[in-house]
Parts: structure tokens; C-alpha cells; sequence
């Protein structure tokens, strides 16, 4: 789908822009939801934005207004793979009743298998799931909106409790929020009067309902988002971005460090400290010498671990458990220290190891072409100006080298022609076996 470009596309921090957002929530009468939709979808954003529903406990009213304004509007629904089978099924039947023709489910990207392989990294690090499984999945899709429709209001959070209709956010898109003034009362009077399709879950107390395992039910005069993540300090996924601030990203773009498939991305991995245990660790690169005095008890662990590999450090001493290791970690402490570059070697071609192999430390913008070279397929980047240059794909070539590597079929720079291998011949023989 061809998708229009937004009308408002003046620079970030553009003055003239934040003046005109600040007009247009003067423009709506508070409870003018329909107005501020249609001003969305049919002037300001044409073909350039989106809606993205949780299909929670007060999705019905928005998605009615959507089957109002234009029924065809592209409306997104993350599928995190861990939702109530309650709210699968009243996704269809939300379709069905508003007669909604363009419902998307978006689903975490293939990397969820890596960094959650038994689906409970919910329980240790909820930020990131968030991110793995609703955040990054919504970015790439969002990358061709100029703004998104939004189902927030002020009454949930006091975090909330300043929404307007339209804000400029930080992601330099416009987001809309029609029921931004509207209160529980109000949302209940709406489905009544419009017979709305009640979520399956509401009367059994969820009055927010997002993922199954960080959603509980509310007791009267509780919080309606207070059965969210309940018992830990975390109030929102981390997909919306408000124009004060007070709600953002779990992890900001600018602190992540994890470079890998020409993007940044969130790293759910961590360092070994002095505090860790053998028995609890997951999501972390162990050190090899770490490694081999608990093996046994790595071994036996059902968490992802990872290694990390010091100059000095010995491939070889963990050559038949490689397999144990979703990740392994080469350290390059200075930009004069080459010797990770022989241990990625030995890993990828002696010893056949296929999963993510990533340099950190010291990563320099001149030592990147070699490490890919010798099989690294990401980095851990702190350097601003080498984080710049990947992500601008400004990095230099290596045109020339002087060490062939892997099974390539190459001939280094300077070498005399008469010393080069000569190509394996085929005879007559061979031919004719084939």
C-alpha cells in the first residue's frame, strides 16, 4: 500500500508545527471524539495514519468511532503472542460487529525465539519484553505513518492526566488521542447507548487488559490500570510518547548500544558480575574461565546463557559446548589488540559456530570491516561518531587484504602469482559422474 505523506512535515523541534498542534486542540470541544478523529484521518493525516488497539476493556468505542469516520482505516493490533484467549476471540468479534475491513496483527519479530526461548522474560525483565514483543514490532510499521490514533484518556493514570487531542511527539509524528477527556463514566454510557460488545474479561474486574501474565483484575475504587503490571514499578509498555515526557520508552533509542542487521536494537544480555550466581544467571555472557569451573551447572541451567571470550582465553577449552551458547561476546579491550579477531575466526571456521558472535569493548568504525570479516555479525557501539556511521552505512571498504579468511576462494593483495593455489582441476572423469 502506497502510503501519502503527512501533511505536517516540517523539521523536528519545528516552532511553526508546535504553535499548530497547540491551535488544533483549541480548535475540538472536549467530548468532541468524532471531530477530532475526523480531523485526523480526513485533513490533517490523509492516507498517512493509523490506529493501533489493544482491544482491551475500552477498545469497542474508539473502533466504533474508526467504523464511523472511515471503516477501512488500517487498525493494529499487537499480537504478543502471550494475550488472553478472551481478547483473541473479541478481536474477531469486534471485526464482525463494526464491519472493520482492515485489521493488521502485528507479531514480534524472529528474534523472540533468541532472547525468549521459553517465554518468561516477562518475569525478569518485563521492559524488555515490552519492547520485543509490542515496541519494536509497532516502529517498523509506524516508520510509514505520519501520526497514529491512540485509545488514551486521561482518567487512567495520573501520568494521563494532562493528554491533549493531538501531540507532536518526540518520534517526530502526530499522535491523536479522541477519547483523551473522556471518563469511565463516559466510555460506559457510549457502549450502552451504541450496544457495544462488552470484553469478555471486563465483568470478571479487568477493567485495563493488556498480555495475560502482567494483568490482574481491580478492586472497587482501585486504579483501572492498576491490575498492569501489579507489584512493580513499570506503568506503561513503552509504545506512546507524551508530549511532557512523563511517559517514554522503558529503554530510550539513544541508550541503546546493540548493533546487529543494520539496526539498533534493544539487548536483553548482560555483563557478568561479582554478584551473579552460576545457578540463577540467564540472559548474560559468562566468562570463559567463569564457564569452565561451573560447567556442570551451566550445563544443567534451562536459561539462555551466553560467553564472553577475553584476549588470552582458550576457544578451544569449550569447543564441544558451543552449542550451550545463544550468544558469545569477544572482547577487544584496545584498539591494538587483535587477538579477538582470531578467536572469532576459530569459532566460525574451526569449530562451526552459528549463532550471534558480537564484538565489545573498544568498537572502532576502523576495526568493523575486519570483524565482519572473521564472522562477527554484531556490536556493542558506545562510540557516538562509529554509531553514527553505522546507521548512515558510511563505514570504509576494505579493498584490499593480505589474509584470506573462511572458505572464500581469495588471493590476498601482493601475493606472487606463481605462489597462489592453483584451482582444484576436474578431469573427464568427474564430469561424467555428474
Amino acid at each position: 500500500m502506497a502510503l501519502a505523506s503527512p501533511i505536517i512535515a516540517e523539521p523536528k523541534h519545528d516552532k511553526l508545527r508546535q504553535l499548530g498542534i497547540v491551535a488544533l486542540n483549541g480548535m475540538y470541544d472536549e467530548m468532541d471524539a468524532e471531530g477530532v478523529l475526523k480531523q485526523a484521518v480526513e485533513d490533517l493525516l490523509p492516507g498517512s495514519i493509523a490506529l493501533v488497539s489493544s482491544f482491551g476493556a475500552d477498545s469497542a468505542v474508539l473502533l466504533h468511532l474508526v467504523s464511523k469516520v472511515d471503516p477501512g482505516l488500517p487498525v493494529y493490533f499487537l499480537e504478543t503472542g502471550k494475550h488472553f484467549p478472551q481478547t483473541l476471540a473479541y478481536v474477531e468479534t469486534l471485526k464482525a460487529h463494526l464491519g472493520l475491513s482492515n485489521v493488521i496483527a502485528l507479531h514480534p519479530d524472529a528474534d523472540i525465539r533468541r532472547f525468549d526461548p521459553d517465554g518468561t522474560l516477562w518475569e525478569t525483565d518485563p521492559d524488555s519484553c515490552c519492547y520485543l514483543r509490542k515496541t519494536e514490532p509497532l516502529e517498523g510499521v509506524l516508520d510509514g505513518y505520519g501520526g497514529w490514533v491512540t485509545g488514551r484518556k486521561r482518567f487512567q493514570t495520573a501520568e494521563r492526566g494532562v493528554l491533549p487531542h493531538f501531540e507532536l511527539t518526540s518520534d517526530d509524528r502526530i499522535k491523536v488521542n479522541p477519547l483523551a477527556y473522556f471518563t469511565h463514566e463516559d466510555i460506559e454510557a457510549y457502549k450502552a447507548k451504541h450496544g457495544l460488545p462488552q470484553h469478555p474479561l471486563y465483568e470478571a474486574g479487568y477493567k485495563s487488559i493488556g498480555c495475560a501474565p502482567c494483568t490482574s483484575a481491580v478492586a472497587e475504587g482501585e486504579d483501572p490500570r492498576a491490575g498492569r503490571w501489579r507489584g512493580r514499578d513499570k506503568r506503561e509498555c513503552g509504545i506512546h510518547f507524551d508530549f511532557n515526557g512523563s511517559i517514554a520508552r522503558p529503554v530510550s533509542q539513544a541508550s541503546l548500544t546493540l548493533f546487529k542487521d543494520g539496526a539498533v536494537r534493544t539487548d536483553p544480555w548482560k555483563a557478568w558480575t561479582e554478584d551473579d550466581t552460576a545457578e540463577e544467571a540467564r540472559y548474560t555472557h559468562v566468562p570463559l574461565a567463569v564457564f569452565r569451573d561451573y560447567r556442570d551447572v551451566f550445563l544443567a541451567s534451562p536459561h539462555p546463557i551466553g560467553l564472553r571470550v577475553d584476549p588470552g582465553d582458550r576457544v578451544e577449552d569449550v569447543a564441544e559446548d558451543l552449542d550451550r551458547f545463544s550468544s558469545i561476546a569477544i572482547n577487544f579491550p584496545a584498539f591494538t589488540d587483535g587477538r579477538g579477531y582470531s578467536s572469532a575466526r576459530l569459532l566460525r571456521e574451526r569449530f562451526g559456530y552459528a549463532g550471534e558472535l558480537r564484538g565489545v569493548g573498544d568498537v572502532l568504525t576502523d576495526q568493523i570491516p575486519f570483524m565482519r570479516r572473521c564472522g562477527i555479525d554484531a556490536l556493542v557501539v558506545t562510540n557516538a561518531a562509529t554509531r553514527k556511521a553505522l546507521e548512515s552505512n558510511a563505514l570504509a571498504e576494505v579493498a584490499h587484504y593480505y589474509q584470506p579468511v573462511g572458505a572464500r576462494r581469495e588471493v590476498p593483495a601482493g601475493t606472487r602469482p606463481f605462489l597462489r593455489r592453483p584451482e582444484p582441476r576436474v578431469t573427464a572423469s568427474a564430469r561424467s559422474d555428474t
